[in-house]
């Protein structure tokens, strides 16, 4: 189980929801359905945060929400610090032009494809 912990929480505390598809602690996780979620697949509006544990589908998953929190999520592409992050594939994170809603938040760190990116949510 890949257990996922924010380095920096500012107070927040994760909440609920059911995975609706295998979902591994530490990646983004986007609503599909009511009350459910599941790894983000492109830039999403519909992100809820990341998870805090890994789940099965149809088991219940813990979710850490995005604004005020730094979080520490693995980088699709190149990250430089100030880039404004979007989510991307298999619940990942990617530098990229802004859609309405799509906004992460923005890179505290500068980060290679495959690395770990911090950025504090919004």
């Amino acid at each position: 189980m890949a257990d996922y912990s924010p380095p920096y929480a500012n107070g927040a505390q994760p909440f609920t929801s059911t995975a609706s598809a295998a979902i591994t602690g530490g990646t983004v996780v986007e609503s599909t359905t009511t009350g459910a979620c599941a790894p983000t697949s492109a830039a999403s509006s519909k992100v809820l945060g990341v998870a805090a544990h890994d789940a099965a589908s149809g088991g219940r998953v813990s979710i850490w929400p995005l604004p005020g929190v730094v979080h520490e999520v693995t980088t699709a592409v190149g990250n430089t610090v100030g880039d404004n992050i979007v989510s991307a594939a298999a619940g990942g994170v990617a530098q990229g032009a802004l859609a309405l809603g799509t906004a992460l938040g923005t890179a505290m760190t500068t980060a290679g494809a495959g690395a770990k990116v911090r950025f504090l949510g919004r």
